[in-house]
């Protein structure tokens, strides 16, 4: 499995942050312990959390006639 970089993922939607740690998350149970491509899983895994919980922390932005 390829690492998912922080700069990959903030280009992304919350929804597709959302799929993509759902489809990691998967791919991590396939692999063996010990292993570049579970470690890529988890440190990616952790990445699409960061991100995730990047965005829960910005404020949103106001809708105008609001």
């Amino acid at each position: 499995m390829k690492l998912i970089t922080s700069v990959e993922l903030s280009k992304r939607t919350e929804t597709e942050l959302r799929g993509l740690f759902g489809m990691v998350s998967k791919a991590l149970v396939r692999t063996d312990r010990e292993t570049p491509e579970r470690r890529n899983a988890l440190a990616s895994l952790e990445n699409i959390s960061r991100t995730l919980n990047g965005m829960r922390a910005r404020p949103r932005a106001a809708k105008p006639g609001f």
